[in-house]
């Protein structure tokens, strides 16, 4: 018996390997990953003391009450409670972590 090697042209290899790429495209990554749902939900459920330092500088303390997709309401001790626009908040932290202890004072001092 005689063998022959069949060698598939070089532009049907391109055309199978551009058709094999364009299928197994990667899906882009999702919009939206909920980590700042879950964020919000783990401060409120355990009612952490949180500070939130707005862009001007200002640093309003309490805790999480609700929140939505604009805006969170903070409960604060012997003040009026507060809804604060998210996009008016510069960050937000706990107030019993150590390592934010620098932080919050140096906000204060500003």
């Amino acid at each position: 018996m005689n063998r022959r090697l069949l060698r598939p042209s070089l532009s049907e290899v391109k055309e199978k390997m551009s058709k094999e790429a364009t299928s197994k495209k990667k899906a882009p990554p999702p919009y939206e990953t909920h980590a700042e749902n879950y964020y919000y939900l783990k401060q409120m459920n355990k009612k952490t003391p949180m500070a939130v330092v707005l862009i001007d500088g200002e640093v309003v303390q309490g805790y999480i009450e609700w929140y939505d997709r604009y805006c969170i309401k903070i409960n604060r001790e012997n003040a009026p409670n507060l809804l604060v626009f998210k996009n008016s908040i510069k960050y937000l932290y706990k107030l019993n972590d150590k390592k934010n202890e620098s932080l919050d004072r140096a906000a204060k001092s500003k």
